[in-house]
C-alpha cells in the first residue's frame, strides 16, 4: 500500500487494494465546481475493482463528497456517505503532533534518546536505544525492525481468524521487534516501521504520565471539535454507520469481511484510531495551516528525508515527522498520511497551506499486485486532481 500500515515479512502476503467487478451505480455528485471531477475519479477507482469508495474534499468553496460502489456484498446498498472509518496509520500524525507540542512546551527534545526516556526498552540483538533519538522514531530513520511480521507470521485467512482477537501490550510488541537485528544503523537510512510509533506512544506516557490516547483527546480532538473521532484501543467495533471492509487473502481466493480488525496491529499508537472524513480533513487542515503547532515545531515536522524508490510512495515523496510531503502535478506539494489494515485503505492529504483537504477511503483490498498497481494510479490521480483544482 502507499503510506503502508502493513509491512509483512518477505514470505508474507502482498496486500493491495481489492479487485472486484463494479457492483453498483455511483451516487450523484454533490454541488460545487469540483463535484463532477471528484465523482468521476471516485468511479474510476471503483472501476478498477474496489468494492466501495468514499471521498470528501473540503475547500474554500465548501465541501464536496462522492461515493461509489456498494456498502457491503450482501445487501449491496450504496456506500455510506460520511460514515465511520478505520484510520490506520493516519494515527501516526496525531501522535507526532502531540510529541511536537511537548517539544514546544520544553517537556521533551527531539534529540533525546530512547534509552534516556525508556531505559532498557530498546536493547538486544544489536539494538541500542542510546543511538536512536525521538526524531529518528518520528521520521522512520531508527532502523528498528517492524513487528508486523511477528504478529502475522503465516499469511492467510486461517491466521486472520485464529489471531484477530489477540491483543498485545505496547511493551510486548517492542519486545517482538527486539528479537531482530536492526535493519540499519540509526540515522543512516529510511524504512517504515510501526515499531517506531509504538515507542512514540510509550514516550508520550512516560513524559506526561497520561496515555497517548488521552493526550490526543485533550490536545487535538476536543479543541478541534472532532466529535466523531476516537481512540478505541482493542475494541473491535466500528461505530455505525459505516461501509464494510473486505480482504482477499490469496489471488483468486474469496473475499472476507474484515470489518472486525486484526487486533494485533490495529490497537496502538501506530494505527488504532477511527473517525470520519470530515474530522480527518479538519485535523489535517488545522495542522497544515499552523493551528496545532508553533512555527518552530511546524518547521520540524516538515523537515524531511527522501523516501527511497520502491517504498510504495509517489516519486519525489519525502518523509517528515508524522507527515509525508508529495509533489503535486500543478506545482507545490501536499502533506498527509495514509493507513490501511485488512480490507481498507485510507488516505488523507492537504495542500501546504491547509486550504484544500481530501480524504479517500477504499473499502477492500486484494492479493493481485497487477490490480493493485492500477488502483494505486487511480487513487493518486484522485488526490492530485482534488488538491490541484
Amino acid at each position: 500500500m502507499v503510506f503502508r500500515r502493513l509491512r509483512l515479512s518477505t514470505a508474507a502476503l502482498t496486500l493491495a487494494l481489492c479487485a472486484l467487478p463494479p457492483a453498483a451505480a455511483s451516487a450523484a455528485p454533490r454541488s460545487g465546481p469540483a463535484g463532477p471531477t471528484l465523482q468521476r475519479d471516485a468511479d474510476a477507482l471503483r472501476d478498477t475493482g474496489v468494492t466501495g469508495v468514499s471521498v470528501r474534499l473540503d475547500a474554500p468553496g465548501g465541501a464536496v463528497t462522492a461515493v461509489s460502489g456498494v456498502q457491503d456484498l450482501v445487501g449491496r446498498g450504496p456506500v455510506v456517505d460520511g460514515g465511520h472509518l478505520r484510520l490506520g496509520s493516519t494515527t501516526k500524525t496525531f501522535v507526532a503532533t502531540v510529541v511536537l507540542q511537548l517539544v514546544g512546551e520544553k517537556r521533551l527534545s527531539l534529540d533525546r534518546t530512547v534509552e534516556e526516556l525508556l531505559p532498557g526498552t530498546v536493547s538486544g540483538a544489536g539494538n541500542d536505544g542510546r543511538t536512536i533519538t525521538v526524531r529518528d522514531l518520528l521520521r522512520h530513520t531508527s532502523g528498528l525492525h517492524d513487528y508486523i511480521g511477528d504478529v502475522f507470521p503465516d499469511p492467510g485467512l486461517r491466521t486472520y481468524y485464529a489471531e484477530r482477537w489477540r491483543a498485545y501490550r505496547p511493551e510486548q510488541l517492542v519486545a517482538l521487534a527486539m528479537r531482530h537485528e536492526p535493519d540499519f544503523p540509526a540515522g543512516t537510512r529510511w524504512a517504515y516501521s510501526n515499531t517506531n510509533y509504538v515507542l512514540a506512544g510509550m514516550i508520550v506516557e512516560a513524559v506526561t504520565g497520561r496515555s497517548w490516547e488521552q493526550q490526543v483527546h485533550d490536545r487535538i480532538l476536543r479543541p478541534l471539535g472532532m466529535r466523531h473521532t476516537d481512540t478505541p484501543g482493542t475494541s473491535p467495533h466500528l461505530p455505525y454507520p459505516h461501509t464494510a471492509n473486505y480482504q482477499q487473502f490469496a489471488q483468486d481466493g474469496p473475499m472476507t469481511d474484515t470489518t472486525i480488525p486484526y487486533r494485533p496491529f490495529d490497537s496502538g499508537a501506530d494505527g488504532s484510531m477511527t473517525g470520519t472524513a470530515r474530522d480527518l480533513n479538519r485535523f489535517y487542515g488545522a495542522l497544515a495551516s499552523g493551528r496545532l503547532l508553533r512555527p518552530a515545531e511546524r518547521a520540524e515536522m516538515r523537515t524531511t528525508v527522501p523516501v527511497p524508490p520502491g517504498a510504495g510512495h509517489p516519486e519525489g515523496t519525502r518523509d517528515g515527522l508524522g507527515l509525508f510531503l508529495t509533489p503535486l502535478s500543478c506545482g507545490g506539494e501536499y502533506l498527509g498520511h495514509g493507513g490501511s489494515g485488512f480490507g481498507y485503505v485510507v488516505r488523507a492529504a492537504a495542500t501546504a497551506d491547509g486550504r484544500r483537504t481530501v480524504t479517500v477511503s477504499a473499502h477492500s483490498r486484494s492479493a493481485d499486485p497487477v490490480v493493485a498497481a492500477r488502483q494505486e494510479d487511480a487513487l493518486r490521480t484522485l488526490v492530485d486532481n482534488a488538491l490541484c483544482r
